[in-house]
């Protein structure tokens, strides 16, 4: 096996391994890289090659002797298909062996969480812990399981069962899927200036992701009659996971529950497009001193949705 530097090239096959890969995501995808500035970053995605034949991805970046994944995106690590344990061994074997031909000082990974994977399988993960890397941080959150056997609202906490409730007994509040970024974006502008943070990505940078990756992003919009109360940016990751990239509503209509009705419909699309889990992202208190910190009343709402922990852990090794 050997570790090849990413050309252009090699997009297409880079990209169709990631679709057909056990843990790939759509922001392992050069085709999900594309939406950055041309300049912004300078990536060293590397290639796992047997035989000119791809085995694993390595997206991320190189900087100071230091290799970052991911970068630019919110899930990184070496993407594989659903490997036996001595492969998952000779993957890190090989990338240790490139780091050290190659001066890089540090590897620092980190995964999506195992609900994005079709198969859930640690091989790599031990294989890594094993030959030397540990654990640097881990993030507390929170994904819902999803089963089309039990019933949406029962799931619920009874304060927001019976909001749900409410809220579709009403003519005049309305759920749609569309395309209105230019609705969604001044309400979630307004959000973050609440905790004075800005949105990860620009107005431009959703509308060139959805152009980019139409199925992989999907805007659930709240109307109280033609006025957006709320709504849900959703990134479909990968077949497994519906992710929520973005919750927002207009506080002066917090009255009509819009974050409880839209995660709702998120839950019940999800679930009938054949979803396993929708992922509500971490819960870290933002304003402590230790990333680690998590925020228990963000956690402890996300549980009203039935929604359990997981962890996004990152892998750190030094050469």
């Amino acid at each position: 096996m050997e570790v090849i530097k990413y050309s252009e090239e090699w997009k297409l096959k880079w990209d169709e391994f990631v679709l057909n890969s056990n843990n790939g995501t759509m922001f392992h995808m050069q085709k999900f890289f594309d939406y950055h500035t041309p300049g912004k970053f300078k990536f060293d995605h590397l290639l796992f090659l047997k035989d000119n034949k791809i085995e694993a991805l390595l997206p991320g970046r190189l900087t100071n002797g230091i290799y970052e994944s991911p970068i630019g995106a919110s899930y990184g690590s070496i993407v594989t298909g659903d490997i036996k344990f001595a492969e998952a061994m000779e993957i890190v074997t090989t990338l240790l062996d490139y780091g050290r031909k190659n001066n890089i000082k540090e590897f620092e990974l980190t995964p999506a969480p195992m609900i994005y994977e079709k198969y859930q399988n640690q091989n790599l993960d031990f294989a890594m812990l094993w030959q030397g890397f540990s654990f640097k941080l881990h993030y507390i959150s929170s994904a819902i399981k999803l089963d089309k056997e039990r019933d949406i609202i029962e799931r619920l906490s009874p304060t927001i069962r019976r909001n749900v409730r409410k809220s579709l007994k009403n003519p005049t509040v309305s759920v749609e899927i569309n395309e209105r970024y230019d609705e969604f974006y001044p309400i979630l502008l307004e959000n973050k200036a609440r905790h004075n943070v800005k949105p990860t990505h620009s107005y431009e940078d959703l509308l060139c992701l959805k152009e980019l990756m139409p199925d992989n992003l999907k805007l659930f919009m709240v109307y109280l009659d033609d006025k957006p109360i709320g709504g849900s940016s959703m990134f479909f990751a990968n077949k497994n996971v519906a992710l929520c990239f973005y919750n927002m509503l207009r506080y002066e209509y917090a009255e009509y529950k819009p974050i409880q009705r839209v995660m709702y419909e998120v839950l019940k699309y999800s679930t009938e497009n054949g979803y396993a889990y929708v992922d509500i992202g971490v819960s870290q208190d933002t304003k402590a001193q230790n990333p680690m910190t998590p925020s228990m009343s963000l956690i402890e709402f996300k549980e009203k949705f039935d929604a359990k922990t997981i962890m996004r852990n990152t892998f750190h090794i030094k050469l």
